[in-house]
């Protein structure tokens, strides 16, 4: 039983089986005539040590000893033979064994009936018939309750093990998450603390799972924030310091020195005014629900050929699209994606070589890749392109590094996967990854 519903449902049957269980077995112990004629110490041995008194032909003793139970203990006692016929009794009076009472038994007085069979070494059999007032035998049972009391510690003991083990198998695991919770709250969070938790195949092994993707993620966020924050200052500091000496320059220079600044300090105002808008951009994208729309994908890319063919004229655009492939998604996040790996494409790629564009379906997916025939990026700086403001060594001063990370982000917000390498043959390859069905 794996499941956390099946535990409990299964120790909370499993105690109350043993509840009723012991009650039944208690109310039988206490009401058996066996175990009463071995404790009661009225009745214990009292048939053998008459039969021996009878075969040595001491009728006497053997009556007295029936007349002693009586008077000490209030039990009346008959003895029949094999044919019926009564051949010993504490009282010769019928009255007394018919419910009319007697001077030990008055006739309002409840009688408890107990028989006893015991033979002789040659074969002859007496049958015992006792009867004890039922007070009189609940009294002498709620002294000699030391056996049943036995039991019920024993029950009490296996039940309270039961629920002790129910009660850690729940609380534990739950503690383990409030400690996680904890962490979490101090941004100190460790997804090993409920890795061992996480394997369980119960309900709280798969919270625990979900929960350290839950955390991780959460962590990997606060993480990238910081991260983006220190690389945008980094990044807006250059182009602020250079305004201002560009600014401070222009105060001091001449007329035609100020008409030649003017042009580079409008140049700085348009980089810093598109690195904000870049980094707006990737802040929108992990804030904003995407609102999706139907689209058909070959006509998309053919838009998009299009305008890279106004900006790239002498570059050439190879699409090899299936038609028709409907999506419903976000068209804008697309849209940006292909542009930005196109833009790409078109910066590195070699005159007389096509970009290649190939849509194709795996696995219930659907992949476009986008492959150039460049010279590729070196392994170390493949590991961290789409990390922000990252950018290769060829690149410096083109661009800010953030599209690639705008188009990742895009492409998970889509719920697909972005996959970069350097291709095999010659150049560089870019797979998006979509559902598709």
């Amino acid at each position: 039983m794996r499941s956390l519903f099946w535990r409990v449902l299964g120790a909370f049957w499993l105690a109350l089986i043993l509840t009723g269980l012991l009650t039944f077995l208690l109310t039988r112990l206490l009401n058996q005539e066996a175990w009463i004629q071995q404790q009661h110490p009225g009745f214990a041995k009292l048939a053998e040590q008459w039969l021996v008194l009878y075969e040595q032909n001491k009728w006497l003793e053997a009556q007295q000893s029936l007349q002693n139970v009586r008077q000490k203990y209030r039990i009346s006692i008959q003895v029949f033979d094999e044919t019926g016929q009564l051949i010993a009794a504490t009282s010769r009076r019928q009255d007394s064994f018919r419910g009319r009472g007697d001077s030990h038994h008055p006739p309002s007085e409840k009688l408890r009936r107990l028989t006893q069979e015991i033979s002789t070494k040659e074969g002859d059999t007496f049958l015992f018939v006792y009867r004890i007032p039922q007070n009189e035998l609940a009294k002498w049972q709620l002294g000699h309750r030391f056996g049943p009391l036995v039991m019920m510690f024993v029950a009490f003991i296996v039940l309270t093990l039961i629920s002790l083990l129910l009660t850690f198998s729940i609380t534990r695991p739950l503690m383990r998450l409030r400690h996680a919770v904890h962490e979490l709250g101090e941004t100190a969070y460790q997804q090993t603390h409920l890795a061992k938790l996480a394997k369980r195949k119960d309900e709280l092994g798969m919270l625990a799972a979900d929960f350290n993707k839950m955390g991780q993620r959460l962590q990997n966020l606060l993480t990238s924030q910081r991260q983006l924050l220190r690389d945008v200052s980094h990044e807006l500091r250059s182009p602020l310091a250079r305004l201002q000496v560009g600014i401070a320059l222009a105060e001091r220079a001449s007329k035609e020195k100020q008409e030649a600044l003017w042009p580079k300090l409008t140049l700085e105002c348009q980089r810093l005014d598109a690195l904000i808008d870049e980094i707006l951009v990737l802040a929108r994208l992990e804030q904003e629900a995407p609102n999706q729309e139907k689209i058909e994908l070959c006509e998309l890319l053919q838009e998009l050929e299009n305008s890279c063919e106004l900006l790239s004229p002498d570059q050439k655009i190879k699409i090899n699209c299936p038609k028709p492939i409907d999506l419903y998604l976000a068209k804008n996040l697309l849209q940006r994606a292909l542009n930005n790996l196109l833009g790409n494409a078109l910066r590195f790629n070699p005159m007389g070589y096509p970009i290649e564009v190939n849509v194709s379906q795996q696995n219930q997916q659907l992949v476009i890749s986008i492959r150039d025939y460049g010279t590729g990026v070196s392994e170390d700086l493949l590991t961290k392109i789409t990390q922000p403001f990252t950018r290769a060594p060829n690149q410096e001063g083109e661009g800010y590094g953030l599209g690639l990370t705008i188009t990742e982000r895009a492409i998970e917000q889509l719920g697909g996967k972005l996959i970069l390498a350097n291709h095999p043959e010659q150049g560089f390859i870019a797979k998006i990854q979509l559902p598709y069905r």
